[in-house]
């Protein structure tokens, strides 16, 4: 691919949380990093991508750009020794390269979790950044919408995109698929390790549920994640209020022994179905709690049961997403190359309409009907249509064999090309 487009990336692949969580950069981060990349280095065509697992900087220049890069993205978060962070990054400085990056990174092939549906969504956004800094040229317009359109056939086209292949997203659906018949079913998570703070985010950002609750032993976790998430907060000491009230307990509660016990679950007084999810390991509920009429327990095999047939679906489905990409790429490649001669077409019609308008001057000197000089304009506007038609095929077709130059040559000489304006 001829567009100079390149990419600098950080990601889980090289990078250990402790260095993602340094160099990570939320909105506003994000749209100042366009501005000093775009209007001190000159760089087109950027997109900055920063999620929980990689930071990417996708631009296009003629020479290597990468150490300026991260030297921009270091002194915006403040980080001195600029050299510790360089080998944490991957830099694609060829251009077909840097496309097929960012379309397996949009596609969810680069993600942790395969086929992950968030990346999409924060493709677009970061996209959307790039427009409104004014920082994003006709190639990375052109690249993004095939990016997207490219998304839309992987979802209609293949099951990579089918299921949860995640714990915390199974979580959500099996919660989904349990609550189907209960009106505004009432969710309860408790204990906000990992795995439950990733569920907490799923049902925050799911529009299913409306009446989720996060209680956790320690306070001030439990209220910068409903904050985040825009959850309900219980206090530990009122679980027991909670627990009666949840139709739905999450359990992600790390220690040695079971918290929920039967005897504590009996005393919850069950009327209708109570699902109790245990996402630890040890398990956080005991095996007996089931017992308690009214009480159903899934435990974290049926998770990742449900996940595992879930990956296997988009793993198997992968060589197609590759085959989807490469098709893209391909169409994208022929842009790129027609976009070459669009100068030389523009200026071929700009000389032959001179041409065509000296030619109606004259015999509009010679005092013409308005009828008469209607009927020219139409006829040369026409015939000169169809001179244009087989140049322009040749040169596309050229364009498509790598042979485009000579004939641009040749069109630039008869037709003096260089003193007309491509545009």
């Amino acid at each position: 691919m001829s567009h100079p487009f390149q990419a600098v990336s950080l990601s889980f692949k090289k990078a250990p949380l402790a260095i993602r969580e340094l160099i990570a950069l939320d909105e506003a981060d994000c749209r100042r990093l366009l501005q000093t990349l775009h209007h001190e280095l000159d760089l087109t065509d950027l997109l900055v991508l920063s999620t929980c697992n990689r930071t990417e900087v996708y631009y296009s220049a003629d020479h290597d750009q990468s150490a300026a890069v991260i030297e921009a993205l270091a002194s915006l978060k403040n980080l001195p020794a600029v050299a510790e962070f360089v080998p944490y990054f991957d830099v694609f400085s060829g251009s077909l390269d840097a496309v097929r990056h960012l379309f397996e990174v949009a596609m969810g092939l680069e993600a942790q979790v395969v086929g992950d549906l968030q990346i999409s969504n924060q493709v677009k956004q970061a996209y959307q950044w790039s427009a409104d800094a004014d920082a994003a040229g006709p190639f990375l317009h052109r690249l993004l919408h095939t990016v997207f359109f490219t998304n839309k056939r992987v979802q209609q086209e293949t099951a990579f995109r089918d299921g949860a292949a995640s714990t915390s997203y199974a979580t959500l659906e099996l919660v989904e698929e349990l609550t189907a018949d209960v009106a505004n079913p009432r969710v309860l998570i408790v204990g906000l390790g990992e795995i439950g703070a990733d569920v907490c985010r799923h049902f925050g950002d799911s529009k299913l549920f409306s009446n989720v609750t996060i209680c956790n032993r320690t306070r001030g976790k439990a209220e910068a994640l409903a904050e985040e998430c825009g959850l309900q907060l219980l206090d530990f000491e009122n679980l027991a209020e909670g627990l009666k009230e949840a139709d739905v307990i999450i359990s992600s509660i790390a220690r040695p022994e079971p918290f929920f016990s039967k005897a504590l679950v009996a005393n919850l007084e069950v009327l209708s179905y109570k699902f109790f999810i245990d996402l630890s390991v040890p398990r956080s509920i005991a095996p007996d709690v089931e017992q308690v009429p009214g009480v159903l327990v899934y435990n974290i095999d049926t998770i990742h049961s449900k996940a595992s047939a879930a990956l296997e679906r988009r793993l198997a489905s992968v060589p197609q997403v590759r085959a989807i990409i490469e098709e893209s790429i391909e169409s994208l490649r022929d842009w790129t190359k027609e976009m070459m001669v669009s100068p030389t077409i523009q200026k071929l019609k700009n000389a032959l309409e001179q041409i065509r308008l000296e030619e109606l001057d004259r015999y509009n000197k010679k005092k013409i009907s308005p009828e008469e000089a209607k009927r020219l304009d139409d006829i040369t506007r026409s015939l000169m249509q169809k001179i244009l038609k087989q140049p322009v095929l040749q040169l596309k077709a050229a364009c498509k064999r790598g042979e485009a130059d000579q004939l641009i040559d040749t069109l630039t000489d008869l037709f003096d090309l260089e003193r007309q304006p491509a545009f």
